[in-house]
């Protein structure tokens, strides 16, 4: 394994993140301690959840993933692990999870005191606003137009004043972002410098090989503010392994059980998708392991978040760190992607 630290801190992360959002949905919670069992043995020390997970989201399910973690973090040796989880941010569809959602000083404190509680633990080390609670384009939204009638209170210095104070009570070590925007970033980073607060860390953000979006603006950012990407979907809802060439529809894949994931899944994602295949085999590697060791070596990546619903998948995404890419396939990759430079936003 290879590590690196969260920026600004001195704490070492594996450069890959164990996802854990498929625990409580397609994976049960034998099937979970198996997977942070093997994670850790190959190197693994950074672990990602959320309070509104299993994915999809549902009354049901929610909260399960990170009772998963917990009832396997409580035998493990707590400070040998990173451990991120999320607060989520306004969604009509989720008011099962409480009933201010949103960051109000409330809602922060009802989500990590029930985080905590669940992932049986003290302390959060990194504690991540999932989404923005205000308008604004996320989750890959096309032709997106701003609401101008929209009813937003500019909360974000009282948001990081509150999560401040949670860092010097010990309940948190870090605060993250994550489906930001460039603004919301820099309104974050400037709030914290002018107020002397705590600083954001990180940005979960999607990136991949059918989204590249974070190098527009973003990429800038994390670089010269020191504030690194913990890159989500880097297997693009498993349409970077391959599966779905060809017409195929494998019964347990996720974009078969659950359509309404649809970002990945167009006729533009499969055209480039078939591109990196070809390139993959040219390689002698597997597409998954190109799709992965491309992200694992992008200069403003922290860490790369990897999921798997089997450990034959996840031996495969762990063993992509070894991959390293020379100039010449990275410019080959670069070529490939300019034949539909945006697929899946």
């Amino acid at each position: 394994m290879k590590y690196t630290t969260l920026p600004n801190t001195d704490i070492k992360v594996s450069k890959i993140c164990l996802g854990t959002m498929t625990f409580g949905q397609q994976n049960t919670e034998s099937e979970a301690h198996e997977q942070l069992n093997f994670a850790v043995e190959k190197g693994i020390n950074f672990i990602d959840t959320a309070e509104m997970y299993s994915v999809p989201g549902s009354k049901e399910t929610q909260g399960s993933t990170e009772r998963y973690i917990g009832s396997w973090l409580q035998h493990q040796k707590r400070g040998d692990l990173v451990v991120a989880t999320k607060i989520a941010g306004p969604n009509p569809g989720l008011s099962y999870i409480r009933d201010n959602m949103g960051f109000s000083n409330e809602a922060i404190d009802d989500a990590l005191e029930k985080s905590l509680k669940r992932l049986k633990t003290d302390y959060v080390d990194l504690y991540q606003l999932h989404w923005p609670d205000r308008n604004a384009n996320f989750f890959g939204k096309r032709n997106y137009q701003h609401n101008f009638n929209e009813k937003w209170d500019d909360n974000i210095n009282e948001v990081i004043e509150k999560l401040d104070s949670l860092v010097k009570e010990g309940k948190i070590r870090h605060y993250g972002l994550s489906n930001e925007t460039s603004w919301g970033v820099m309104r974050h980073l400037t709030e914290s410098t002018n107020n002397k607060l705590t600083r954001c860390k990180t940005i979960q953000n999607p990136y991949s090989l059918l989204n590249r979006t974070f190098e527009i603006n973003l990429a800038e950012i994390s670089m010269r503010e020191n504030v690194g990407l913990l890159a989500y979907s880097p297997m693009s809802f498993g349409m970077l392994s391959g599966k779905y060439l060809d017409g195929k529809t494998p019964e347990n894949g996720r974009l078969t059980l659950f359509p309404v994931f649809s970002r990945y899944n167009n006729n533009q994602s499969l055209f480039l998708t078939q591109k990196y295949a070809d390139l993959a085999k040219e390689l002698n590697i597997s597409l998954a392991q190109l799709a992965l060791a491309f992200v694992n070596q992008r200069e403003f990546v922290t860490s790369n978040i990897i999921g798997a619903t089997t450990i034959e998948q996840l031996k495969e995404n762990i063993d992509s760190i070894h991959v390293e890419f020379s100039q010449e396939t990275l410019e080959k990759i670069d070529i490939i992607q300019e034949l539909q430079p945006n697929p899946a936003p």
